[in-house]
């Protein structure tokens, strides 16, 4: 697990003296962002990404696009309303230098892109960009007859030395430890000469809601794509060579940063409504209905969106969260509140995420007096009174974003460098202390 600096940029977790009852604007998915960012950059044609996230991963993103030569201009929807960004594909070069930051969509959806830029694109991002697994990617990559320097590593930094075009056609890989790279390669793959086959080998894969939103979002932009879902062979994906359609594309709402503010709702008995939920999405996040459910709640959606009530109490709760694994980090916090054991299965691959992510919900909770052990692929908690003190985030916003929660009803909780959270979810602390203020009384602090 990456070392947590020390205690500096401390944030006071709001307490929550009563029961919430807000409605909270949640902004754009950073999933359909950087996918459609990247499909729009491949398009043969403009198109237009309303109700973009603006985030430190999806800009990154953007820059690194414009980095290779296409064009985004920011500013309103072609009908002069909310915000939009128009993306202008180009022909791409290098020489480029692509910042990944610590967004696993930028590190592993580009490769793919580069390949097909005229150029070498050199990759590199911060510290702990350079420990995750990009292996996958990489040996996709030269299986497909591209040629990449990464020093035999698996991992940043790296070059891909773009030759204009890929062949494509049939490659195996492990995508056990991320979906992205399952992604990475069918987002590029219609302009591959021959399209792509991306064959699954090994443990089972993760986060499939994602790969479903990546193959959502092809088809909607003109691609022919053969799944397991759609009759084809397990474990395999297939995109047919075509041109891509640029689309006036209408970005959701980041379910899974919905997270804490529907757990407010659980955790404090009170009522928090959701904005523009969608009635059908492939977002991990629309689990939490059926989880938080679970786990003591009722939720209604309506076309005012969706409204989460909670009782009061908090449930204990098993579950295999393989697929929703980054739904983890809050669940956790709830858990850790409840009246019962949970268990968490099925999320091994989370070590390899932003942080260890198992590691460290368990010995943060555990400093605040809690019972959570690992396992295999999980995670044990076991309810005991917690107490204060501070939550370390090792710069991994879903970290932060637990931390609040368990706040709520623990007073004293310090979250170090609550600004994590701009990574997927902008202004966080202000979001956060204004659901509060629906609390008559509630204990608020300046946001950091």
């Amino acid at each position: 697990m990456t070392e947590s600096p020390a205690h500096t940029d401390l944030w006071p977790a709001p307490l929550a003296s009563g029961a919430v009852d807000a409605t909270v604007t949640v902004p754009g998915s950073k999933s359909v962002t950087n996918r459609g960012l990247v499909l729009a950059a491949l398009a043969a044609e403009p198109g237009w990404l309303r109700r973009p996230l603006r985030s430190r991963d999806t800009v990154l993103m953007a820059e690194a696009l414009r980095a290779l030569g296409v064009g985004i201009e920011e500013g309103v929807g072609p009908d002069g309303t909310g915000e939009a960004w128009r993306v202008i594909p180009a022909g791409l070069h290098g020489p480029a230098t692509v910042d990944v930051g610590n967004a696993g969509t930028v590190m592993r959806f580009l490769p793919p892109v580069a390949t097909l830029a005229d150029g070498p694109v050199r990759f590199d991002g911060d510290p702990r960009s350079y420990e995750r697994p990009l292996h996958g990617v990489i040996d996709a990559l030269r299986a497909l007859g591209a040629r990449i320097d990464d020093n035999d590593r698996g991992a940043l930094p790296m070059t891909v030395h773009g030759a204009g075009a890929l062949d494509g056609g049939p490659v195996e890989i492990d995508a056990s430890s991320s979906s992205q790279f399952v992604s990475a390669l069918l987002l590029s793959g219609p302009r591959f000469n021959q399209g792509v086959e991306v064959r699954h080998v090994g443990a089972a894969l993760p986060s499939l809601p994602h790969i479903r939103m990546t193959v959502d979002m092809l088809r909607a932009a003109g691609a022919q794509v053969d799944t397991p879902e759609s009759g084809g062979e397990p474990n395999v994906w297939r995109v047919s060579p075509s041109a891509l359609l640029g689309r006036d594309l209408v970005v959701e709402p980041d379910l899974s940063n919905a997270a804490p503010f529907l757990a407010a709702a659980l955790v404090t008995g009170g009522r928090v409504t959701i904005p523009d939920w969608p009635e059908r999405t492939t977002q991990p996040g629309d689990a939490l209905r059926e989880i938080f459910t679970a786990m003591g709640g009722s939720c209604e959606l309506t076309e005012a969106g969706l409204t989460f009530t909670g009782t009061g109490r908090i449930r204990g709760i098993e579950a295999d969260l393989h697929e929703v694994g980054e739904l983890t980090p809050v669940i956790a916090a709830v858990a850790a509140l409840a009246d019962s054991e949970s268990v968490l299965s099925g999320i091994a691959h989370l070590r390899l995420h932003e942080t260890d992510r198992l590691a460290a919900l368990a010995k943060e909770i555990n400093e605040l007096g809690g019972d959570v052990t690992e396992t295999a692929d999980g995670l044990r908690i076991r309810p005991r009174t917690l107490h204060g003190g501070v939550f370390h985030t090792y710069e991994d916003h879903r970290l932060a974003t637990a931390a609040a929660v368990i706040g709520l009803a623990v007073d004293g909780v310090q979250v170090e460098n609550v600004a994590t959270t701009a990574k997927t979810l902008p202004d966080f602390p202000e979001l956060w202390t204004g659901m509060l203020g629906s609390v008559a009384g509630a204990t608020t602090v300046p946001s950091a």
